[in-house]
């Protein structure tokens, strides 16, 4: 497996977020530094204008297949896991397919669920690898979250806000622009390559109203989702080592980038090392399913030959996936 990651350049800080909402916030007295103090985010990126999110996604794509040595012709597979999308239809594959210059004979398609897509990729193209379905796979993801968070702060701004449409709305403020991609081929080709041991994957469905995003809008139940989602974690991880899993004592803990409270909750409910959770939150804010690709990637030249690494991701839902590479 061979990663690549593209930081989004426009630097964009809590404080201009907190600047931009002082006439909402001075009305509803809510204190300053509220946004960075409670998610811990002090700043996350926007793509500049004009850049188009798909096109990043097939650069970073374009990169990891350079990183594996691979050329696109051998290409079976892209998986494309973003959130965001122009249009309904087609899918944001098939640009991306496009401008990467895969073959025609690539299948592609969109896996879209929310922020634990990317290893929802990573499993389904080891899956048809295994299966011998496909020699290469691709998965890619970006992220241009920009029209929202402008949306929600002209929202934020207007006559009749309230405090539940202020904190209904927060989360959606931590977000960032972002993209990576993976290459996943067989074992035997590169045996010197990361290898996917195996995955566990739970649902929590019925807290589906959670987090819900729709064009311009994301809503959400801060609270519970923490909370919920936390449960179903730790349910999965304890399950999982009932049935024979390992998970202590691993060399890195890739998490979803969220913010501090999410990232203490996880390391105490389930007793990891703080020290080999990498965090990139509070520079890159949630890049959605990006997050955990990109804090991977960034990770990868600190990581030895027989590291053992976890991705943990949960998405809105709910979902869990814990994956485990041999790197």
């Amino acid at each position: 497996m061979a990663l690549a990651h593209i930081e989004a350049p426009v630097v964009v800080t809590s404080a201009e977020f907190e600047e931009r909402l002082a006439p909402t916030r001075k009305k509803l007295r809510l204190p300053d530094h509220l946004l960075e103090r409670v998610s811990g985010v002090r700043e996350r990126r926007w793509w500049r204008p004009g850049t188009a999110f798909e096109d990043m996604a097939a650069e970073a794509g374009s990169k990891a297949l350079a990183e594996a040595g691979v050329d696109p012709g051998e290409v079976g597979l892209l998986i494309n896991t973003s959130v965001s999308r122009s249009t309904l239809e087609p899918s944001v594959a098939v640009r991306i397919h496009d401008r990467m210059g895969l073959p025609s004979s690539a299948l592609n398609f969109d896996i879209t669920n929310a922020c634990v897509g990317f290893v929802n990729g990573l499993q389904m193209a080891a899956a048809m690898v295994d299966a011998g379905q496909v020699a290469y796979a691709v998965i890619v993801n970006g992220e241009d979250v920009r029209p929202t968070q402008e949306d929600t702060l002209a929202r934020l701004l207007a006559d009749g806000v309230t405090r539940r449409d202020y904190a209904d709305q927060f989360a959606s403020l931590t977000l960032g622009d972002g993209a990576a991609a993976a290459v996943v081929g067989r074992a035997s080709h590169r045996p010197d390559g990361h290898r996917i041991v195996g995955s566990v994957s739970r649902a929590g469905t019925e807290h589906h109203d959670l987090c819900v995003g729709s064009f311009g809008k994301m809503t959400t139940d801060t609270k519970n989702l923490l909370r919920h989602g936390l449960a179903l974690v730790t349910d999965a991880w304890h399950e999982a080592e009932a049935d024979g899993w390992n998970f202590a004592g691993m060399d890195r803990y890739v998490t979803h980038q969220i913010s501090t409270p999410y990232t203490h909750a996880i390391v105490e409910a389930v007793d990891l090392d703080p020290a080999a959770v990498p965090i990139t939150f509070d520079r890159w804010g949630n890049v959605g399913p990006a997050s955990i690709a990109m804090t991977l990637s960034e990770q990868a030249e600190s990581l030895s030959a027989g590291d053992r690494v976890m991705c943990l991701g949960v998405g809105s839902g709910l979902n869990t996936a814990i994956l485990e590479l041999a790197w």
